[in-house]
């Protein structure tokens, strides 16, 4: 189980990072994803909202979930299955800025699909991000196949597979985890528990609070953790992707975080959330991950030198994780 926010800092002070074993470039370059991430997705935004551009999905609130989770793994090792939200995964994983623009413009270079897929449709083999596509949950499916030929191939490879929970529901999330803790496999799962199926509560999703629980069914363990603490996710996924390598099988971890936006560019979330709902986590501490960082990003920014987007720059195009 993951430590609190409140506890870990009393163990690490303002070195967090270091309690967990990160240095300070590790915890700048996890600052800085988050950051590109968020920058993008709101570029996004108002390129859609001047016409520019048909469709976008967005990844805001989400990002200390999916960038905690990723930086316990190893990029061109281990393989990730993300779905539409993973901005944060897929630059972790070596893609970047300029690879989503074309994406989302649907150029011919885009290399997901060189532009024939809908946005948020992640897939590189080199960079080992499976491909995914618009039906949700098929990629837990997808991952436990990866992680099943790992297996055979006694490769010490890690597969992560992203969800939110309204993909809990369908049939394919139960046959991946029944499959994954029979054959003991080396797979992660990662729910991105924002509360909302497009517009469907969580109460009318699942009769449980927490869906780590259903983990016990299947035989393996379930972890919950705030989503919106990078360093909390690190540290829980860090202890799974070790469990997994010992070849003691998966782990569910659930990440509860908030949706910042609509569902989608096409989605009025006024219609089903209520008005003092809307981005209740910004205004509680730690709220949101990319704020909640600020402060630990600009202390080791001044100690490395230069702002997040130019030392990104400075590295090259494509950053490695």
């Amino acid at each position: 189980m993951a430590l609190k926010t409140t506890e870990v800092e009393a163990k690490g002070g303002r070195s967090r990072h270091r309690s967990l074993g990160l240095s300070d470039e590790q915890a700048l370059r996890i600052y800085e994803v988050m950051r590109l991430a968020r920058a993008v997705d709101e570029r996004m935004w108002l390129i859609n909202r001047q016409g520019r551009a048909p469709f976008v999905i967005s990844c805001q609130g989400q990002e200390g979930a999916q960038v905690g989770t990723a930086a316990a793994l190893r990029p061109g090792s281990d393989w990730v299955a993300p779905y539409y939200r993973d901005a944060g995964v897929i630059l972790w994983f070596g893609m970047t800025a300029r690879d989503q623009m074309l994406s989302f413009f649907a150029r011919r270079e885009d290399p997901n699909s060189a532009g024939r897929q809908m946005p948020g449709h992640f897939g590189s083999r080199r960079l080992h991000i499976l491909t995914g596509g618009s039906p949700v949950a098929t990629q837990l499916l997808h991952a436990a196949g990866l992680a099943l030929a790992s297996k055979q191939r006694k490769e010490d490879a890690v597969t992560a597979v992203y969800f939110g929970e309204g993909s809990a529901s369908q049939g394919d999330t139960h046959e991946a985890m029944n499959f994954a803790g029979i054959h003991k496999l080396g797979l992660i799962f990662v729910c991105e528990n924002n509360g909302y199926a497009i517009s469907v509560p969580q109460s009318r999703q699942m009769a449980i609070q927490d869906l780590a629980d259903r983990a016990a069914g299947y035989g393996f363990p379930g972890v919950v953790v705030d989503g919106n603490d990078v360093l909390a996710c690190y540290e829980v996924t860090r202890q799974a992707v070790e469990r997994a390598r010992r070849g003691e099988g998966p782990t569910l971890i659930e990440a509860k975080t908030y949706r910042f936006t609509a569902h989608s560019s096409d989605d009025d979330d006024k219609r089903y959330r209520q008005p003092d709902e809307s981005h209740p986590d910004r205004r509680q501490p730690g709220g949101d991950p990319v704020a909640a960082r600020r402060g630990v990003g600009a202390r080791l920014q001044a100690t490395e030198g230069g702002c997040c987007h130019g030392r990104l720059l400075r590295r090259g195009e494509r950053q490695p994780g």
